[in-house]
């Protein structure tokens, strides 16, 4: 960190700047606090030079949007700027960002500290990384954006702060005409060949970090430096140095044929099953790492908000400058283009399209002052930017930037592009602490409440802040050859040219552009052609955009971007980011682990375990009393108004909902006397005040009577099993009907998939049919009738190809809704008719769906989730959850008002609007705090009421606000 240069902005909307923090090619850092709250922040301001490049502005934006709605986990939310004052009409507005704080070193900047990082430090770095490159790649986008600088180790896990080539750019320079050139560090074999970048080309960068940080150097450093290409397409790379356990997976990522390589997801699995947040429980740096980590922390706490002019005072300046004005943007079309770019002539030849000076080959730039090679000139396709009109919070832009366009509003699924962030520096001790804005809610809330400002700890006596050094002038601007974020995976090296020389025909590779269907409109004709060829004409020594067509990481379609568009306004929402939980509740350690949970008539939830049953206020989180005679218990309903019921192993409980006295009590040995030894098995489904369940007896049958002259034969044990109807209010059976046995131990286990006014249907579960059922079956599941006032069975019935496991559910109508292969299909329940089919995605299968009135709301093993028409199997939307990798289907939950859409698996939690789509926040618990505590492994449950869904993961509950 240094101070505050003579120049540098002081405020930043409700944050007043402390220091400089670092800076990279395209952007300056600093640590910025917000006096009322005490909330510190890490502003990432553009340069100004490159701020006002209008396609520079829209990138910007783009990645900052990717930040915003991938907040959580290993990526920090962004902040709410608050508000800003006006920036003169007369002067250009910056161009910045903000986000939370977290205390991290750059992984370039770790190994210069301590060396290459051990076998389990690699894993949870690796296993992170690939689970956010996972989610940028379910929706079809590729990232660019990892770098030895943008990869940060903080002390819970690491953090990725770059989502596009701006935030990982070695270098960025503004050219003429409008024309940005950006160079990046790193090159894939397919970029050397000319083609374009896939999600396959982020694992083969993935590849040379994990060895980089495994090693301290890259696998493709030795040899001459105008030969890098050729060995980053041909050898192998040198991986003598990296453990064992991790060579051959790290050999796949670097493999030259994409095809070749493994997904995102899958590195995530092999490096940490558990995931990164589950490996890391602990801590996972090496002391001299976490010492540093923890040092700088403590430093940026001790910063002081300088007095005005102080800056310039300890500089030794006669007459301080008055501070600069806000650097939010007032109006967002008050920025003038810069002079020249509209008024540019078209050049002669055009229809020649000359090519420009940066997409020529390049020689070896010179070496750094550390003694690390300068970046490669890269080539990277720019995609077009996200064409989502939406803004995000903490960001302000120049005026003549120009909002993209094209159909995709909210509920595109699109995720948008994200912003590079910061370097971090080194600096002295003080015990790591968790990221609350990142990790979102890891904690019980007292635990991670933000410090007050009169909290902030000053800086020991004994040990105080290193003083931050200013420079007698302001520093230059950058230079393009200058490399920011860490050492070059390989020297710089000249690209081989065409045989009509550098740039001629038959030169280097060609950067692919996927460009607009149709060139947009602009206001001089003469610069969008020329921009248009200038970009076609990009080649592997670097890549330029220009004028008015930019790149989308997101949904993959192209849009149509224009630099005379008014941009859109600030937002004020942060997209992505979980909102704060209206309480939560941390169930014991010293109790067993809840075996079921339940809401009881929006006043309470009602948790079960081994030992006990519990309730909580769901009003204040609260816990008001548990019962032991609840033990083992499940689904606690409403039997009527003011009594809680709950069926235990031996029992069905009434229990008073304000201190949970037992009110009635039914034991099956009287309830049944009939049926002694009477076993009970979980709740099949209920309605109103009534329930069904099954349950079994064995009974002893005797052996016939022997012929004369034969021995008498051995009595046997048989048993039989029932289905059951019961009213919870009058406390009395309706009815009951003998059905088979089912596996050892003989009950079987039902699930009501449909009532109706005459019948209701029910579907056993594949794991409690006989191995003489299953045989019969022949792989096909079957739905049983049953008469709803005698529970005669009315019919069994098995719907095309649908097998055993198939997830099933159905409606009042009379239809059901069964997953067939990788298919979802509607039948007529009682004719078995065929209505519609949804095709799924490929190697998944659905699960459950949920009904939710003219949709299904719809749920795959691949993490997709949907809503298709009940009327016609239409599919209205369909988006990922971005979780990396496969498992069971996310489990799905309405809000009260069927707004919000809430699915749930091992991993997050990811909430959607039911009517579009489109993904509104995501969330994750890492756990508790205690090093030496068990590693969470359950999956998260939803149960939701009102306006609030109680969001479960094991032992902690989070009532969270929904629409």
């Amino acid at each position: 960190m240094e101070a505050l240069r003579q120049d540098d902005p002081r405020r930043f909307g409700r944050f007043t700047a402390l220091a400089r923090f670092d800076e990279g090619a395209s952007a300056v850092r600093y640590v910025a606090r917000d006096i009322a709250s005490g909330e510190t922040a890490l502003i990432t301001a553009a340069r100004p030079e490159l701020a006002a490049v209008p396609v520079f502005s829209r990138r910007f934006q783009a990645e900052a949007r990717t930040a915003e709605r991938l907040a959580g986990g290993w990526v920090a939310p962004p902040l709410d700027p608050g508000d800003t004052a006006e920036t003169p009409a007369d002067e250009a507005e910056p161009l910045w960002t903000a986000a939370g704080y977290v205390p991290a070193l750059p992984l370039a900047e770790a190994i210069g500290i301590a060396g290459p990082l051990p076998e389990r430090a690699l894993r949870i770095l690796g296993a992170g990384i690939a689970e956010i490159l996972s989610r940028v790649h379910a929706a079809g986008s590729v990232l660019q954006g990892l770098a030895p600088g943008t990869v940060l180790l903080a002390a819970d896990g690491p953090r990725l702060t770059a989502f596009g080539p701006l935030g990982a750019a070695a270098s960025a320079e503004a050219r003429p005409g409008g024309q940005l050139s950006v160079r990046l560090g790193y090159l894939t074999p397919e970029q050397i060949e000319g083609k374009e970048v896939s999600a396959a080309s982020d694992l083969f960068v993935l590849g040379l970090l994990l060895a980089y940080a495994a090693t301290g150097t890259t696998p493709f450093t030795e040899g001459p430096a105008e030969e890098a290409t050729r060995r980053i397409a041909e050898d192998e790379p040198e991986l003598d140095a990296v453990p064992e356990e991790l060579r051959e997976l790290i050999a796949n990522c670097l493999a030259k044929d994409p095809d070749q390589r493994p997904t995102a997801g899958t590195v995530a699995a092999e490096l940490a099953l558990e995931g990164a947040a589950g490996l890391a429980r602990g801590g996972w740096l090496p002391q001299p790492l976490a010492a540093a980590v923890a040092d700088q922390e403590a430093r940026v706490l001790a910063l002081e908000v300088p007095e005005e002019g102080e800056a310039t005072a300890e500089a030794g300046e006669a007459d301080a400058p008055p501070a600069p004005e806000d650097a939010r943007p007032a109006d967002p079309r008050t920025l003038r283009e810069p002079e020249g770019v509209r008024e540019a002539p078209e050049p002669e030849g055009v229809n020649e399209a000359p090519e420009p000076v940066d997409a020529r080959p390049v020689g070896a730039p010179p070496v750094a002052a550390s003694g690390a090679p300068a970046a490669v000139e890269t080539p990277a396709a720019l995609e077009p930017e996200d064409a989502r009109p939406v803004d995000a919070p903490a960001l302000r832009k120049p005026a003549d930037a120009a909002a993209p366009s094209g159909d995709t509003g909210p509920g595109n699924g699109d995720i948008g592009e994200d912003r590079g962030t910061t370097r971090f520096l080194n600096t002295g001790p003080r015990p790591p602490q968790n990221d609350r804005p990142t990790t979102q809610l890891a904690l019980p809330h007292e635990l991670t409440a933000p410090r007050a400002p009169d909290a902030l700890p000053a800086a020991p006596p004994a040990q105080p802040a290193a003083p931050l050094a200013l420079p007698a002038a302001p520093a230059a601007p950058q230079q393009p050859g200058h490399t920011h974020g860490g050492p070059a995976p390989y020297p710089a090296a000249a690209l081989p040219a065409g045989p009509a020389g550098p740039g001629g025909p038959g030169g280097g590779p060609m950067v692919s552009l996927p460009l607009p269907p149709a060139p947009a409109p602009a206001p001089d004709p003469a610069t969008s052609r020329r921009t248009l060829l200038t970009i076609a004409a990009a080649a592997v020594g670097g890549l330029i955009v220009g004028g008015g067509s930019v790149a989308a990481l997101g949904s993959g379609s192209t849009a149509e971007a224009t630099d005379d568009k008014p941009a859109p306004k600030p937002r004020r929402t942060l997209p992505g980011q979980a909102p704060e939980p209206r309480w939560i509740y941390a169930h014991p350690a010293s109790e067993s682990s809840p075996l079921t949970t339940a809401l009881w008539q929006d006043k309470l939830l009602v948790v079960t375990s081994e030992s006990q049953a519990s309730a909580v206020d769901l009003g204040t989180g609260k816990r008001l009393w548990q019962r032991a005679d609840g033990a083992k218990g499940q689904a606690a309903l409403a039997a009527g108004a003011d009594l809680v019921f709950v069926a235990s192993p031996t029992e069905f409980l009434w229990l008073s909902p304000k201190n949970g006295k037992v009110v009635h009590r039914a034991r099956y040995t009287e309830a049944f006397e009939d049926l002694p030894g009477l076993t009970v098995g979980r709740l099949a489904g209920s309605s109103g005040p009534v329930i069904w369940f099954t349950g079994s007896h064995t009974v002893v049958e005797k052996a016939p009577k022997p012929k004369k002259g034969k021995k008498k034969g051995k009595d046997k044990e048989v048993v039989e099993a029932y289905f059951f109807a019961y009213d919870i209010v009058q406390r009395k059976e309706l009815w009951r009907t003998s059905v088979p046995a089912g596996r050892d131990p003989g009950t079987p286990a039902y699930r009501v998939v449909a009532e109706r006014s005459a019948d209701v249907l029910v579907r056993q579960d594949a794991a409690s049919l006989t191995a003489a059922e299953v045989k019969k079956a022949k792989g096909k599941g079957s739905v049983r009738s049953f008469d709803q006032k005698t529970g005669k069975l009315l019919w069994t019935k098995q719907y095309g190809a649908a097998s055993l496991e198939a997830a099933t559910t159905g409606d009042e109508d009379g239809t059901l809704y069964a997953a067939v292969g990788q298919d979802l299909q509607a039948f007529e329940a009682d004719s078995t008719k065929p209505l519609w089919r949804v095709e799924g995605s490929e190697d998944s299968w659905f699960g459950t769906p949920l009904i939710a009135g003219p949709l299904i709301h719809t749920t795959e093993r691949s993490r997709l989730v949907g809503a298709v028409e009940r009327e016609s199997g239409r599919l209205v939307w369909r988006r990922s959850t971005e979780v990396p990798g496969t498992g069971p289907a996310p489990s799905l939950t309405l809000s009260g008002s069927e707004k919000t859409l809430i699915a749930a698996d091992a991993v997050q939690v990811t909430v959607f609007a039911a009517a579009d789509g489109e993904r509104l926040w995501k969330f994750q618990d890492i756990g508790s705090a205690d090093p030496k505590g068990e590693t969470v492994r359950a999956s998260y449950r939803a149960l939701a009421f009102g306006e609030t869904v109680v969001v479960q993961r094991d032992r902690s509950f989070y009532a969270f606000p929904v629409a």
